[in-house]
Formats: C-alpha cells, structure tokens, sequence
C-alpha cells in the first residue's frame, strides 16, 4: 500500500501539511536509511513503518534495514536495552565478541547502502557498532535512543558509549534520557498514526466482534494492558493491582501483547504472568501477533480504563494510542509516560500496585471524570504525538546538520 500525507490533512489540516512538504523541499532526493532489529514488534518498528513511505511522499529516497542476528547476539543486546535502563546487567568478553561478530557480519552486507548515504539513522544499541565499521561514509549519522538512559549501568554504558560517541548527532525522547556525548544532541518524542490499523476509526460491530471472538466479557468494566511481556511493563504489579480492586469492585482484566523477534525473554515473562493470574477467570491473558493492529484498537476502544504500568519505559506508544481513542491511563510514574500522563487531566501516574488499584476504584467510581479524562486525552495526543509534529521534527533535524547549523547550536 502506497501512503501519502495527503489522507492526514483532515485530521491535522492543510497548513501542517504544507509546512511539512515546504520544510522538506531542500531536503529532495537525499538519501536516508534507518537501521534498526526488528520489522515488527514494538514501538520503533511501528514508527518505522509510518516514517518511510511518508518521507518517500516527500521526495525523500529513504529506506529501512534491519540487521540480522541469531539468539544468542539478541541475549547481548537485552542485557544491553536492561543495562541503559538501570539493570546490573552481565557484560562479559563472551558477550562483547558475540555482539561485534554479528555487527560486522551485517556491516559486510549493508555497508555500500550505509556509506553512500546522505543521512544514517541507527536506532536503539543493536546496530550501534556499524558506524565504526563504515569509515567511508559520506553523510550525517544519527544515533537514536529510544530507551530511558537517565541512569544506565555504568559499565553497559561504558562500552555502549565509545560506540556512539562518534556519531554526527543523537536523539532521545526526553531531556533526562540523554547522556554525556561530544556531539548535538536533540530531543524528539515518538508519536502515533491516527490512520493506522490501530488507531483508525472501527465500527461498534467490529469492537463487539473481537469481545466475542475472544470471549471477553461485555458486562463489566474491562480494563486493559496492551505491551510486549516483558518484566519493565510490570504485568505482574498489574495482576496485584487488579486482585486489590476485585475486593471491592467487579470488573475483568485483559493483559494482551505479545513479543518481538530481538526481545528473548517474552516466553520466560508470559509464563510469569500465566502463574500470577492462578487460572482466575476474571484475569485474561492474550498473546497476540505482531500484526493484530485491528484487534488491539478494538480491544482498546471496549475498555473502560487503559493501564500502562511499567517500571521503566522510553515514551509508551500504547499510552499515546489509548489516549487517542478518548480513555484516561492510569501509567506507571516513570520515563516517557510522564510526557503523556498529566495527573487529574489525561489519566494519573502510579508508583505501586496498591496507587493503581486507587486510582483504578476512584474512577470507576466517577464515570464523568472518565469521560472528561478521555476527552483531554485526545485533544492532548492531537496537539503533542501525531505522526506530523514527529516528522517535521526529523526534517528540522536533517536540514540543521545539512547546514551546519547544529554544530553550531550545540556550541551556543
């Protein structure tokens, strides 16, 4: 399916949308590739699929490559992703020669499509390395976090550090994220596509449709969990939070999600959760594939409240996607869910299970304060984390770099 700007002038107008295609006239014809390790699964890919085709529509030749890699390299780069959020994580001799080896392998492949490019985006730690492996490039490379680094372990950090200190520049979500480099550093927050299979519009029917596919049921509040399982998003503090609640309140909780193809831990933490629910009826668990966008936009729109209660968390897609469709989160306090939830206005922040389970009974309670949350909500998501304001911010990025203009921002 080709996409275009075009659809999105009625939900942002056609100013934003000309600015975008004015912003990107001097950038016509660069080349730019994104690396990053995973096609589906998770955030970065999701922004991925979104941000190609709409700087093609632009006259941009962009491109995306994935580098490739077997379990044991993917083992290395989660203990690098749990080392820049904190985490004690191992870093062994072992571990460094495995990630360099499999880095090198795909510079091999990829390195003539990297060299010759204008701009170079390398997101996240997995293809941090193919900078050094590419001395002949022409362009400006970019380094992307999209993890919350405000306190990485330091030894992780170390080594990550000498790998992309050689960058052009680096993005992170939030100033708190970023870290001593040598070079420009800019912020942008990630964002949504209000047309997407997930965050489309979809008709009562069809939500109705996936309640009874599924076999949720329809005659009590739901509240939902949409993310990978994984320990950070804290499943198992959601499950306490629910069984407190359920002394007091009847509801069901769904826990949905799934894995991505770099994250080997999924299967170990679903089983967590599995053992955690103790087969209790009103507790469902969905593993779901990475391409049920329509299903999770059903299943986001049937509840009543949306939970994002994790323990560390780079910005949260899941929590600008419910916000979206008029529910209030209640998110953990942490990270870039911070950005988005703004307490008694777009949903509350939570610390504990015990904080959750609150805030889940006050407004279950108040059916008009949901309401007046939902509708915050949105309009806060259409002002600050649509797809246009993301983008634009990545063509100011490059136009500063092409011109000089950051080295020289970076040094005011």
């Amino acid at each position: 399916m080709i996409r275009t700007l075009q659809p999105y002038e009625d939900v942002v107008g056609p100013i934003v949308i000309s600015q975008l295609r004015q912003f990107a006239r001097d950038l016509a014809g660069a080349r730019v590739v994104h690396v990053n390790s995973t096609r589906v699964g998770g955030g970065v890919a999701e922004i991925l699929a979104w941000l190609i085709p709409l700087m093609r529509d632009l006259g941009i030749d962009a491109s995306w490559e994935v580098i490739e890699g077997n379990e044991p390299f993917f083992h290395v780069t989660k203990s690098f992703h749990n080392g820049l959020q904190g985490v004690a994580a191992p870093l062994t001799n072992r571990m460094i020669e495995t990630y360099e080896q499999t880095v090198a392998a795909n510079a091999e492949r990829l390195r003539s499509t990297l060299e010759d490019a204008d701009f170079v985006f390398i997101h996240d730690p997995q293809p941090a390395r193919l900078l050094e492996l590419c001395p002949n490039r022409k362009g400006k490379w970019i380094w992307r976090c999209h993890i919350d680094a405000s306190h990485p372990y330091r030894k992780i950090w170390k080594y990550l550090q000498g790998k992309v200190q050689g960058y052009d520049a680096s993005i992170f979500s939030m100033p708190e994220f970023a870290q001593p480099l040598p070079h420009p550093q800019f912020l942008i927050a990630p964002s949504i596509d209000p047309l997407s299979e997930k965050n489309c519009p979809i008709s009562a029917h069809e939500i109705a449709s996936t309640l009874q596919r599924y076999e949720i049921p329809d005659d009590r509040p739901l509240l939902t969990q949409v993310s990978r399982f994984d320990r950070f998003k804290d499943p198992i503090g959601v499950i306490e939070a629910f069984k407190l609640l359920s002394e007091v309140i009847d509801a069901q909780l769904l826990l949905a999600g799934g894995g991505a193809t770099d994250d080997p831990e999924g299967a170990a933490v679903l089983e967590e959760v599995e053992d955690a629910a103790q087969g209790d009826p009103r507790i469902q668990i969905l593993l779901l594939p990475g391409d049920a966008h329509r299903t999770i936009n059903a299943l986001q729109r049937a509840s009543t409240l949306v939970l994002q209660k994790s323990l560390q968390e780079g910005f949260g897609l899941t929590v600008t996607e419910a916000m979206w469709k008029g529910k209030p989160v209640i998110g953990g306090n942490v990270g870039g869910i911070r950005l988005q939830v703004h307490n008694y206005h777009t949903g509350f922040l939570v610390n504990t299970p015990e904080g959750a389970a609150l805030r889940m009974r006050e407004l279950l309670r108040r059916p008009e304060l949901i309401k007046r949350m939902g509708d915050t909500a949105r309009g806060f998501v259409k002002d600050n984390f649509l797809l246009t304001r993301h983008l634009r911010e990545y063509l100011t990025l490059m136009l500063a770099l092409r011109r000089g203009m950051a080295d020289h921002l970076f040094a005011a």
